[in-house]
């Protein structure tokens, strides 16, 4: 977790305040007033590309005008809603083949938990073959969330034949939750074989696209840590489909996927180092769409800041 007194900290202070400001991201206004609108929210985070400098001036920790274009089109943004005064819904995922190395970190995610800020909701549970196990419902008592983890089973026997459909289940369970900053964080393999080892690539699996569609619906960035499986374990091949699959589901919810070779991390700490960093400029990003037709709408948020990074969802279903 970052000190109070550390450069990086002072940024993401004046990332947040500068946010609080009313109409510091305003888009221009629609030429055409009467057009129907809808508002959307998704999550985004924000990095900067020269953060680990020693030296940083002031042109870096300013995070400009935000530009937010659905296919293509100008939106006009209504507000962001930061880490102060949106609470964090975290649901975390853990699959329930991996490997023995992976019950060596348990400590270091009930740590993490605990380091949580106060408000936010975690909910526990193992993904294992067709269904999910859920160990602590959403709660509020990071504590009772941290010690409702247990030791990984290990065995191929309950492997899922994916982990997307687990994200999908898990997915529901956001329903009954306020509006706000939410986000999975995924540890698996990524690996897809429910249609067979030869069908394991990010292209072929329709699970997760479905999981994406889904996460995107119900705005819920997906962070991914990987660890082998009995599939994946020592077979380089099925861990590079398996990665590419969790990047892909990152990538397209406004997360983050953290890998380390084809191996098991030796340690997940420096994942939750950059995770907390990433939770901790994560925001609540609210327009008004102009687009009320059913189907697939792409999304692109920029900054007028070349130095800032803009982490979110490439797009959402729209029923």
């Amino acid at each position: 977790m970052l000190k109070k007194n550390s450069p990086k900290f002072l940024i993401i202070f004046l990332l947040i305040s500068l946010f609080s400001i009313p109409g510091f991201t305003q888009n221009k206004q629609p030429k055409n007033q009467d057009k129907q609108v809808r508002t959307v929210t998704i999550p985004i985070s924000f990095s900067l590309k020269k953060e680990d400098k020693e030296k940083l001036s002031e042109e870096f920790i300013q995070a400009g005008d935000l530009r937010v274009r659905e296919d293509g089109d100008d939106q006009v943004i209504l507000s962001i809603r930061s880490v102060s005064n949106t609470p964090l819904a975290l649901a975390i995922l853990i699959q329930d083949d991996l490997t023995s190395e992976a019950n060596l970190k348990l400590g270091e995610i009930r740590k993490f938990i605990r380091s949580l800020p106060n408000g936010s909701r975690v909910m526990v549970a193992y993904l294992r073959s067709g269904t999910i196990q859920v160990r602590q419902k959403f709660t509020e008592d990071l504590e009772k969330a941290a010690k409702s983890l247990r030791i990984i089973v290990g065995s191929a026997a309950v492997a899922p034949n994916n982990p997307y459909v687990g994200v999908e289940e898990a997915l529901k369970r956001f329903d009954a939750l306020p509006t706000g900053r939410r986000a999975i964080l995924l540890v698996s393999d990524g690996l897809d074989v429910s249609r067979g080892v030869e069908s394991s690539t990010p292209g072929q699996s329709i699970d997760l696209d479905r999981a994406i569609l889904r996460a995107q619906r119900k705005s819920v960035a997906v962070y991914s840590f990987y660890s082998p499986a009995s599939l994946t374990d020592n077979n380089s091949r099925l861990s590079l489909n398996g990665q590419g699959s969790l990047e892909k589901l990152s990538d397209e919810t406004g997360g983050r996927a953290f890998f380390q070779g084809s191996i098991a991390p030796i340690s997940f700490e420096p994942f939750f180092r950059d995770l907390s960093k990433a939770l901790n400029r994560q925001f609540a990003l609210t327009y008004l769409s102009t687009h009320l037709k059913r189907g697939y709408h792409k999304i692109q948020v920029t900054s007028t800041n070349p130095e800032v990074e803009i982490e979110h969802p490439r797009g959402y279903y729209y029923r």
